[in-house]
């Protein structure tokens, strides 16, 4: 596996050109970048989205050219207060062009992975690293065919499950 991080990293959103698929099975992250904008939506302040304009751009102009992204989130119910501040933020994601689903963990049917991992292209795998503090530290990406067929049936498997953010988030205030 190669261990990719900043640019190199980012690159592979840039470059891929069918699809790029994200799991997401933790129930909280921190990422220096996100620990501001999450501090305000917990304590009711508002929010310009400012930093996360760059990824805003490289869905829209990946999406423009025909490349789909999808998102997948495992959540814990009752809900982290992080699963409740991306609920909030998914919007601006899916206006961007992100398809984005919800899964709560008890209804899938098959074992949920351990790790986050992008799948792009159905050919390589990034799976997300994090470091002792929980902070993103890149990915180690891999094209091995093993474990990209691994990554390929657990999105297939989990997908058709899972809920529209539209929907889930109708779901969740009804109940």
């Amino acid at each position: 596996m190669l261990h990719l991080s900043g640019r190199d990293f980012t690159d592979l959103f840039r470059t891929c050109q069918r699809s790029a698929f994200h799991i997401e099975v933790q129930d909280s992250y921190s990422t220096p970048e996100e620990s501001e904008p999450f501090h305000r939506f917990l304590t009711g302040q508002p929010d310009d989205y400012g930093w996360l304009r760059e990824w805003l751009d490289i869905v829209r102009a990946q999406t423009k050219r025909g490349v789909a992204f999808t998102r997948l989130r495992v959540v814990a119910v009752p809900h982290a207060d992080y699963t409740r501040w991306g609920l909030a933020v998914a919007p601006s994601n899916i206006e961007a062009g992100e398809d984005i689903r919800y899964l709560p963990r008890a209804s899938a049917a098959q074992d949920v992975p351990r790790d986050d991992y992008w799948l792009f292209d159905e050919s390589t795998v990034a799976f997300t690293l994090f470091d002792s503090n929980g902070r993103a530290a890149g990915a180690a990406v891999t094209t091995d065919p093993a474990l990209v067929r691994r990554a390929t049936s657990v999105r297939e498997a989990l997908w058709g499950s899972a809920v529209p953010h539209s929907e889930y988030i109708r779901a969740t205030v009804a109940t």
